[in-house]
């Protein structure tokens, strides 16, 4: 079974369960956040299935039949070398977002990987880094970067004090 990571930006608090070989997807969501299985894909990578990888998340996306799909590849678990093939792999799945952590890892969003994904990633792809993003000064660096959405959920503590 594989599963999109608990999102609660953008009301989106939802999930996807694989049966049969078909992903069926809530169909009150306005889109989800995938992240995939991290053991498997260190698997993949060090057997170079990126073919793999890419199946998986076109399938995803299909499934999302228009709505919005988010790939988290968790940067902090990734070489440089893998975090662009990533950005090849979801700018050519089409996935519409590309983000750098789910927030529960050894690390959060970092200013090299948005910089490294708007180099990497396709034009229609856009960049949403999450986790860790503390301050009005970060969040305006990744915006300066490339982010077109920041995943935070500090900032909204610091406005409403």
């Amino acid at each position: 079974q594989k599963y999109a990571e608990m999102n609660y930006d953008d009301d989106v608090f939802k999930y996807i369960v694989q049966f049969n070989d078909e992903y069926c997807i809530d169909a009150f969501a306005k889109g989800i956040s995938f992240a995939l299985n991290f053991k498997e894909q260190a698997e993949r990578f060090m057997n170079k299935k990126y073919d793999d990888i890419l199946q998986e998340i076109k399938a995803i996306h299909k499934a999302c039949n228009g709505k919005i799909l988010k790939v988290i590849i968790e940067t902090c678990l990734l070489t440089e070398e893998e975090k662009i093939k990533m950005c090849e792999i979801v700018t050519e799945s089409g996935a519409e977002f590309i983000k750098t952590s789910t927030g529960f890892s050894t690390s959060g969003a970092k200013f090299e990987d948005v910089a490294l994904m708007k180099k990497y990633v396709g034009k229609d792809v856009k960049i949403k880094p999450a986790g860790g993003i503390s301050s009005f000064e970060d969040a305006e660096k990744f915006v300066e970067l490339g982010a077109d959405r920041l995943g935070t959920s500090r900032l909204v503590k610091i406005i409403k004090g």
